[in-house]
């Protein structure tokens, strides 16, 4: 198919990888930043590929899992009162709450339902003036202009049945708190390219600055993160830190102008807490006073309700890079796709789901949090030829 068979050419990515092993010396840990990156690396094995000591460290980047545990929580105290159609994408029906997910809340009498945009949930509000319909809007920067859209279509229409549950947040705060723990062993990022399509990257552009390390904007194709992870790698080897974009294709500095027109004319920056790991400081997004109207969380009274995780899932070190998900000991046993203690593995994004979708198990090849991060291998001679054919 065209525009899609040429990225996932064998050939080219055999060259790709030969290149990669003449231009590593030295073990690099470089971070992607969206969950679609993370199930191409490990369906491919594209991670297991890699030279020896260039690890890749699965990032923050699924919208579903670092919506926190008190926002499925909201939307199940709200989908379960009288006369309310609570509206979602799919995935998020499955994600476990405190005591029960979505699906199981539909199956006993909730007005649950799946919709492909929130456009589609607008129609149901105009539909059924009777009834209160609400939009659970989760997600990165990617989904924002879409909701967005949906309230200022709403506020033309004069829908005051129609509402949203907001939980969205925003990457490059993710990254900076990243950066600024002691723990952070991460020497480069893969800048999500749908986030870059919308926002652009002048974003990363302080962060690069300020923290000097490189950035390169990437699609989700085999070869754009082989083309990505070449990328960071010759910047690494050069002592270079800067924005690069491998995403040619689709994304340019400034981003979608009138997306963020829509964005900033709805939303405005807020403190927001993240699944597993925490509240982090201007790393989301709520509605502006003058569209208050429109939140769900403050006309249900929900906005003070809080949750507590899972005590075996370890969604927070997963999220963060800190831990695999062969680390947690629920992992394929107490927790399936089937049966999650958590959201990474729920969603089609997840690590979790990733890894037990590709069959991945406590002794696989791919490298661990706990390897040595110093980059002092005593085997740094042969690293060259250790992805050699």
């Amino acid at each position: 198919m065209k525009y899609l068979d040429e990225y996932r050419d064998p050939r080219l990515a055999r060259r790709l990888l030969d290149e990669l092993c003449r231009t590593a010396t030295r073990p690099w840990r470089i971070m992607e930043v969206c969950g679609g990156q993370t199930h191409t690396l490990v369906r491919q094995g594209i991670d297991e590929l890699l030279p020896a000591g260039i690890r890749m460290v699965h990032g923050p980047g699924c919208p579903v899992c670092v919506t926190p545990l008190e926002t499925l929580d909201r939307a199940m105290a709200v989908a379960a009162r009288p006369g309310v159609i609570l509206t979602s994408f799919g995935d998020m029906l499955r994600v476990p709450g405190s005591h029960t997910d979505l699906l199981a809340l539909r199956a006993r009498g909730a007005d649950v339902r799946v919709v492909y945009s929130p456009m589609d949930a607008v129609r149901l509000a105009e539909r059924h003036p009777e009834r209160e319909v609400v939009f659970l809007a989760v997600g990165f920067e990617t989904t924002a202009p879409a909701n967005a859209m949906a309230v200022l279509h709403a506020a033309r229409l004069g829908l005051a049945n129609f509402s949203l549950l907001v939980s969205h947040v925003l990457v490059p705060p993710a990254m900076t708190a990243l950066l600024d723990s002691p723990e952070c062993e991460v020497q480069a990022f893969l800048a999500a390219g749908h986030v870059c399509a919308v926002m652009g990257w002048t974003e990363y552009e302080p962060i690069v600055a300020e923290y000097q390390v490189p950035v390169v904007v990437t699609g989700f194709e085999p070869m754009d993160l082989l083309e990505g992870i070449l990328m960071a790698v010759r910047q690494l080897e050069e002592g270079r830190a800067e924005v690069e974009n491998q995403y040619v294709r689709a994304v340019r500095r400034s981003g979608n102008d009138a997306a963020r027109a829509a964005v900033a004319r709805v939303f405005r920056v807020t403190d927001r807490a993240w699944r597993g790991v925490g509240e982090l400081p201007r790393s989301g997004l709520e509605l502006r006073p003058e569209f208050a109207g429109f939140d769900a969380a403050r006309r249900y009274e929900v906005d003070t309700l809080r949750s507590a995780e899972h005590p075996e899932c370890i969604a927070g070190g997963i999220l963060t890079g800190a831990r695999l998900p062969t680390d947690c000991t629920a992992y394929g046993t107490r927790c399936t796709p089937r049966h999650p203690l958590g959201a990474p593995m729920v969603s089609a994004e997840g690590t979790c789901a990733a890894f037990h979708a590709a069959g991945r198990t406590a002794d696989a090849p791919s490298g661990t949090p706990s390897d040595d991060p110093s980059g002092s291998s005593s085997d740094a001679p042969s690293f060259q030829g250790s992805c050699s054919s």
